[in-house]
């Protein structure tokens, strides 16, 4: 048997200041130092030594006193501080690449994206190129006195939690050490699946305020910080993530929700994964542009392809309608068996399929209801995502600032 860890004081004092950072991310209000006491659990002496750590640090500010009572001493609450702490998220996708910054509220720093076709690019050259683009910024927001603790790198591919790319193949790529770039060792980059990273910019508070960076016409309350939901990623290929109390299941080698690669039909198309009748082949955007007749090969992969493929649905053109209708039941499909594997009840519909809005999720509602175990038992809810620009490269940045949220200490310290 292992002997257990000891934990010493810098480890409990650590661990504290990580449950307070979430307590503060995960409300909608500041709170007072008295009301994170009553929150976390923590004496009100321990809770005023940590808000000092906090605040000499940066990492919160002090809002103006309130009275909530009138024999009360006016509460001084605290809030998440703009600046100083920055994650950086990255992304190579078949349609471009790019980079953001965000702060630990969730203002958006810096951002950039270049749009191009990097089909028949090697990895080598994406990966100079998404440096030579991010390199002046992190001289720039270092200059200006931000820490970058961390950096998130969104990929279309299965992602080891070693750090290996072992397939793209909307990108034609394999088995590529994601270790072996100057980039990802001078950032300190954890690379991961874009569906999974697109996941995490949905959850409410997760590595951001509660509601920083979140699309304003999105339903907030319709996710809870710490729920369970399936997010379905449309762009090329389909990917798909499965999110538990709050975090992401990931599966014990990281590949765990790609329901682009469940079977929908024994005897559909060939898949680009060389399986047959995936939900990919019927949903994904480059196999829907293909069957409406739009464009094939490379050009099917084009973004302005999928727009053309929705005008065309939109105008009614039979097609596309055969099409989309077609991909719908095939999706409806999909996630109904995932939902029974995963036993949860709530979907979010990112991607390509957003911008059919809530007429398509009530559709999707429908038609999962009626074919999943315990459908009339369970509260089945398909909605669209709360980011919606990039989620995958906002998800990114993120985990970049999650190391930050998970060991405070580890930065304050070197400060």
């Amino acid at each position: 048997m292992a002997a257990l860890r000891r934990i010493n004081q810098e480890d409990l004092r650590n661990h504290n200041l990580s449950v307070v950072l979430d307590t503060l991310l995960q409300s909608r209000v500041p709170l007072s130092r008295a009301d994170l006491a009553k929150t976390t659990g923590l004496t009100k002496a321990t809770m005023s030594l940590l808000g000092s750590i906090l605040l000499d640090n940066r990492v919160v500010v002090e809002r103006d006193p309130s009275v909530q009572n009138t024999y009360g001493r006016p509460s001084t609450p605290l809030a998440i501080a703009p600046g100083t702490w920055a994650g950086v998220g990255l992304q190579i996708n078949t349609d471009g690449y790019g980079y953001i910054v965000l702060d630990l509220t969730g203002r958006t720093v810096a951002q950039e994206w270049v749009s191009e076709n990097l089909n028949g690019t090697s990895p080598r050259d994406a990966f100079d190129r998404l440096d030579a683009l991010v390199g002046p910024t992190e001289r720039q927001i270092t200059s200006m006195g931000y820490h970058i603790v961390g950096t998130g790198l969104a990929l279309p591919g299965l992602v080891t939690d070693d750090q290996r790319l072992l397939s793209a193949p909307n990108l034609d790529w394999g088995m590529v050490d994601l270790q072996e770039f100057a980039m990802t060792e001078r950032l300190r980059v954890v690379a991961g699946n874009e569906a999974n990273m697109a996941a995490l910019a949905q959850i409410p508070g997760y590595a951001t305020c509660r509601g920083g960076g979140h699309d304003p016409e999105g339903d907030e309350a319709s996710l809870e910080t710490n729920g369970s939901f399936l997010y379905v990623s449309t762009d090329v290929g389909i990917g798909g993530a499965m999110v538990r109390d709050g975090r992401v299941v990931t599966g014990d080698h990281g590949f765990s929700g790609e329901i682009g690669h469940v079977s929908v039909s024994l005897d559909g198309p060939v898949c680009r994964c060389g399986r047959v009748g995936c939900l990919e082949a019927y949903a994904g955007r480059r196999a829907m542009v293909e069957a409406a007749g739009i464009a094939d090969r490379d050009d099917a992969a084009r973004a302005g392809a999928a727009i053309e493929l929705y005008e065309r649905w939109r105008k009614g053109d039979d097609a596309a309608v055969r099409t989309i209708a077609r991909a719908v039941e095939a999706l409806a499909s999909a996630i109904a068996s995932t939902l029974n594997l995963m036993d949860a009840q709530t979907v979010v519909l990112g991607g390509f399929w957003q911008q059919f809005g809530d007429e398509l999720a009530d559709r999707l509602t429908r038609m999962v209801a009626s074919q999943i175990l315990a459908g009339d038992e369970l509260d089945v809810r398909v909605l669209m995502p709360l980011v919606r620009e990039r989620p995958a490269l906002r998800g990114a940045a993120e985990v970049g600032l999650r190391r930050f949220i998970d060991n405070p200490l580890g930065y304050i310290a070197g400060e």
